[in-house]
């Protein structure tokens, strides 16, 4: 049983809407912490199993936007996956307008930004307590046929209803003077594009989940391995719940696995007995971020990613002896004054060991549009860099798997976001809940249904 420490005032102008929060809004005095202490009943209405950045907006978007109770069940702890091992960016620069992703992306960049204008109209720092940043991002193009590109897509990207354009060598040299340009370099550029910390994101939304603990409707079970479907009658088609090592988990309407790049083979070991046909196939994909801290040598006003990006991320599934191992420049810049670069791609099993080769290939890639960093070895950086490493949660379509699972009532899936977890959490979570309670979704949910893909 996870016990949990709610400090208060934290919350007192939080746009989560609790009784608690409310009532505090009214000028009862704040205890100066409350203690909250995990469920002893063990019957939710929903069990989220996976603690992630889309786990935890599903559970999010249950507990304000209905009244039904709910857990949340993880092997680990938040932050410890792919979510936490992110850039953080809220882009749409390298999203394709009319693809089956496109809606779901630009309704979660919809919903993220009214996250953050509402703690704004709070007065509020989402700086703070996100890690939010407007920063704008720089899809950049070093060659002709890539600034060919570049430039359809800025008209791509207008008509689907996005401020975006083209700059020069010359406007790009004026916004981030660090980048090494020629007469074949630009980019397309975002204004409305952001970024945030992925752990202050979390942690926010985390802390306005347990609000709900107070009033019986939350509970968090970490360090708990579901190891197994709870069903009706033992044999039935109906889940309600979910075994773990400690403990059964009831959920009388819904039981959603969100479990990132685990979710495909927690899927095969789940559904092993229930006689069913589905298979999905949601792999690891690793990636390599590096954190130089406190880096002073020059500074970032953008997010930035090479043209070749979006090239590699889609990239199919490699046969057993392949890697496919890609080096993409991805560079943003923290609140904190950390400079983080990425990124890497390959398909290694579930290995999360750091690769030095690979962090050198890093900075050598990034060294290609940053010329200063040329002059600076990278061991000059050994005290003051950190490397995350993360499984991305890969589909070989590219696209999430999100909806009911066929052949089994109640049971749900939402995984498969590959590098976009982050950035499509808010979306994902609502599409999830109006699923499951039967409400028209804001988003054609066709495209990432599981049936007809894993089954």
């Amino acid at each position: 049983m996870v016990s949990i420490y709610v400090q208060s005032p934290t919350f007192l102008n939080s746009p989560f809407p609790s009784p608690a929060s409310r009532r505090l809004r009214r000028g009862a005095s704040p205890p100066h912490s409350l203690r909250v202490t995990a469920f002893r009943s063990s019957s939710f209405d929903v069990v989220v199993v996976g603690g992630g950045i889309i786990g935890l907006t599903i559970a999010r978007q249950f507990l304000t936007g209905s009244d039904l109770s709910v857990a949340v069940v993880d092997k680990a702890v938040p932050c410890s996956g792919a979510t936490g091992a992110g850039q953080g960016y809220i882009w749409m620069t390298h999203k394709k307008p009319g693809s089956d992703v496109w809606d779901l992306a630009m309704r979660s960049h919809q919903l993220w930004h009214e996250l953050a204008d509402s703690l704004t109209d709070q007065g509020l720092d989402p700086q703070e307590l996100l890690g939010w940043k407007k920063t704008g991002s720089l899809l950049v193009g070093k060659t002709s046929q890539e600034c060919v590109a570049l430039k359809q897509k800025v008209n791509e990207l207008t008509e689907g209803g996005l401020r975006a354009e083209y700059l020069s060598s010359g406007d790009l040299f004026l916004k981030e003077p660090a980048i090494l340009v020629d007469d074949e370099t630009g980019a397309a550029f975002l204004p409305d594009d952001s970024q945030l910390d992925a752990h202050r994101a979390v942690a926010y939304i985390e802390k306005g989940n347990r609000e709900f603990a107070t009033e019986g409707r939350y509970a968090e079970f970490y360090h708990e391995p579901v190891t197994g479907l709870i069903r009706s009658d033992g044999s039935s088609k109906e889940v309600t719940g979910v075994q773990t090592l400690k403990r059964n988990l009831y959920g009388k309407k819904a039981t959603i696995v969100a479990a990132g790049c685990w979710s495909g083979s927690l899927m095969h070991d789940l559904l092993k007995d229930c006689n069913i046909s589905v298979d999905v196939p949601v792999k690891p994909r690793k990636g390599h971020l590096l954190v130089v801290e406190n880096f002073d040598s020059f500074h970032l006003n953008h997010g930035m990613m090479e043209a070749g990006y979006a090239d590699h991320q889609s990239a199919s599934a490699p046969g057993v002896e392949e890697r496919m191992l890609s080096i993409s420049m991805t560079a943003t810049m923290d609140t904190t004054g950390n400079l983080v670069l990425g990124s890497s791609r390959e398909f290694v099993g579930f290995d999360t060991e750091a690769d030095e080769t690979i962090i050198r290939c890093i900075w050598e890639r990034a060294a290609e549009f940053f010329p200063t960093l040329r002059d600076i070895s990278l061991e000059d950086f050994i005290r003051n860099r950190k490397v995350r490493v993360g499984l991305r949660p890969y589909m070989p379509d590219g696209k999430p798997v999100i909806g009911s699972v066929p052949g089994l009532q109640n049971l749900y899936l939402a995984a498969g976001h590959e590098g976009g977890g982050l950035s499509m959490a808010l979306g994902t979570a609502e599409m999830v809940s109006d699923i499951v309670l039967g409400k028209p979704s804001k988003v054609d949910v066709s495209a990432f249904q599981v049936k007809g893909r894993c089954c």
